[in-house]
């Protein structure tokens, strides 16, 4: 079985209190990036469990993969064969893009189908929950509210088809840990459904993420990257997640020559990964 874990991007994002379990409470709007994905092939094989790799570098020990943590977390209630996990790494990591959730997520839902496991969605994203706070929104794989830790969704309508978006990475992430010690608290803060249904020509100045505050003190250069989309005519840019990807999100009839050729120059120029896709 073939699947493609697509990507994700945050429309806002704020850290409302620390909770006792060590977690926080966010409110997030996450809207999802099919046009960006990875390929995540799940095969039959004999013995035990294997995961190869392709693509990007994938870090760290195979065994703490979510991959590999959802095939396990399955098998704590159903027999399911070893598999032959290819994983094939486009998303980039530690960007605030959800890849690595992403994966697990689309795993859950492929053994799900595959072995007829007859688990319905809102258990699915239970389970998904407990492997990552993010997980739970690539079940159901639609624009959501996101509050608690991340796993509580509530979707919601949006279009963003006379939109475009060019997303840029520049190949270091910010620490998650370290962004949510020094992240503003902000209780009182509230993600306005009425503003997200304006559009992006609403949300400069008034959607705001805030993680950019401690990511841009630590790497300037993610703030000059949000200005030059800006330059560039994006309508609204911002940092995804705690980081370190930005998007700038334009209208569709802008012509992507003038709007993303240079910037495209300049990104490959510094080795950054960066992509335009329709929304």
């Amino acid at each position: 079985m073939l699947v493609f874990p697509n990507a994700k991007i945050n429309l806002g994002l704020q850290v409302l209190h620390k909770r006792s379990d060590g977690y926080h409470d966010i409110i997030t709007a996450m809207l999802p990036l099919p046009a960006l994905c990875d390929a995540l092939e799940l095969v039959e094989c004999e013995g035990s469990d294997q995961l190869s790799l392709t693509g990007l570098p994938v870090p760290g020990d195979a065994n703490n993969n979510l991959c590999i943590k959802a095939l396990q977390l399955l098998r704590n209630s159903f027999e399911i064969p070893p598999q032959h996990i290819h994983l094939h790494k486009v998303i980039p990591m530690g960007a605030g893009l959800g890849g690595g959730s992403a994966d697990a997520a689309f795993l859950l839902k492929a053994m799900n189908e595959k072995y007829s496991l007859k688990i319905n969605d809102k258990s699915l994203a239970e389970l998904a929950a407990s492997l990552g706070s993010d997980c739970a929104f690539f079940i159901a794989n639609r624009p959501a509210m996101a509050r608690g830790r991340g796993e509580l969704l509530s979707e919601f309508q949006i279009d963003l088809s006379e939109y475009q978006l060019f997303l840029l990475h520049p190949n270091f992430h910010i620490s998650t840990a370290e962004a949510y010690a020094h992240v503003p608290l902000r209780p009182d803060e509230d993600q306005s459904l009425d503003l997200l249904s304006k559009g992006p020509e609403a949300w400069r100045g008034h959607l705001s993420n805030a993680f950019e505050e401690y990511a841009f003190r630590q790497k300037p250069e993610l703030r000059s990257l949000r200005d030059e989309l800006y330059r560039a005519g994006a309508l609204y840019a911002s940092m995804t997640g705690s980081g370190s990807a930005i998007y700038g999100i334009f209208a569709k009839e802008q012509d992507p020559g003038q709007a993303f050729e240079g910037l495209h120059r300049s990104m490959q120029a510094r080795n950054y990964f960066s992509r335009s896709m329709s929304l």
